[in-house]
């Protein structure tokens, strides 16, 4: 299950951002014995000219308007680092 989550945070992303570097981690692991526990904790890490001359906050509700509905439903922790090239 957590690796079909993976892979549909990716297309999300490959869509709507159409990053040079993605890496989307399953940090689940980290989080055992806490609240939302076995409901998806994430690391991506997204490299995509469409942050370019976009704040770290704005990069940010991008990355949650691509992920849409898997933010409440599938999604309950998600790290993110976005950069634009270069950066």
């Amino acid at each position: 299950m957590t690796e079909e989550k993976v892979e549909r945070i990716r297309r999300l992303l490959t869509g709507a951002l159409a990053p040079v570097e993605l890496d989307v981690i399953d940090e689940g692991h980290k989080h055992a014995g806490h609240a939302g526990e076995g409901r998806g904790h994430f690391f991506a890490r997204i490299v995509s000219p469409a942050f370019a001359g976009k704040n770290p906050i704005q990069r940010h509700r991008m990355v949650y308007e691509a992920l849409g509905d898997m933010m409440p439903d599938g999604i309950h922790a998600l790290s993110i680092e976005a950069r634009a090239p270069g950066e």
